[in-house]
């Protein structure tokens, strides 16, 4: 069990969701990053997924490919994103989330070395399917990393086999097909999908994709064990963060996502 995996359980254990975070590194200044993260955990996050900038980012919806691109003209590269998560010195897990490309050219073993150095406890690649991914697969645990696969509703039950006999950490259930972004309304399949799911697995569940409000986050902490928040934490910080002037604003936003998971 890798520490991401620990950490959920002892959530489970104590009987609180988890409340799971995605920023994109580098659309505010990267020197800020250290302190954005600090102030996500001290809003009660548990785990912070740091979305690495990809030029083609096409799973992403608007908010994120928009603040993709903003982190890649500012000069955000992977490995100063490394550089910058590695004084950020929180107490709950991050994991790194990007694409394929990135990763391969910094080398699998040098990208795996790195982002542990760095703190991080596992990987979210999100193009990478896991019948391509077994190098990453041993490279990831001989780092002591967890890898984590996507699972959608139109997933067939062979390839929900295959992500959670690949998966460590949890398995991202996506909560409908299609990009990122914000919605009104959790789509009611995915009760279906965490079940087909923990039937597989007894590795923690997180149903993300369009989870924006704290009414969201409830909704799927019945069923899930943790909530992924990203598009609306981009839109907000990329409004109001502001060189950290806008702090209180994100913590209460964090606070009350946060709130839910317990409700």
């Amino acid at each position: 069990m890798n520490p991401l995996h620990a950490h959920l359980k002892g959530l489970a254990a104590r009987g609180e969701k988890a409340l799971v975070l995605f920023v994109t590194a580098g659309d505010q200044p990267l020197d800020e990053l250290p302190e954005l993260l600090r102030t996500l955990e001290e809003g009660g996050a548990d785990v912070i997924e740091v979305g690495l900038p990809f030029s083609d980012p096409y799973g992403e919806g608007p908010t994120i490919q928009a603040s993709s691109q903003r982190a890649l003209d500012s000069g955000a590269t992977t490995s100063r994103i490394l550089d910058a998560m590695s004084t950020a010195d929180l107490h709950i897990p991050m994991v790194t989330m990007g694409y394929t490309n990135p990763v391969l050219h910094m080398g699998l073993r040098e990208f795996a070395r790195r982002s542990r150095e760095a703190g991080s406890t596992g990987t979210i690649l999100s193009d990478l399917v896991p019948d391509e991914a077994h190098e990453w697969a041993k490279v990831s645990a001989e780092a002591g990393l967890g890898t984590i696969f996507l699972v959608a509703p139109t997933s067939t039950d062979q390839r929900i086999r295959e992500v959670v006999s690949l998966s460590s950490g949890f398995v991202y259930a996506v909560s409908r097909t299609g990009v990122t972004g914000a919605e009104n309304e959790v789509p009611p399949d995915v009760d279906h999908l965490v079940r087909k799911v923990r039937a597989l697995t007894d590795l923690p569940i997180c149903v993300g994709f369009g989870i924006s409000t704290p009414e969201h986050v409830r909704r799927v902490c019945r069923v899930a064990d943790g909530a992924v928040v990203g598009s609306s934490l981009v839109k907000l910080l990329h409004e109001r963060w502001h060189h950290g002037e806008g702090r209180g604003g994100v913590l209460d936003m964090v606070r009350s996502l946060k709130s839910a998971t317990r409700e």
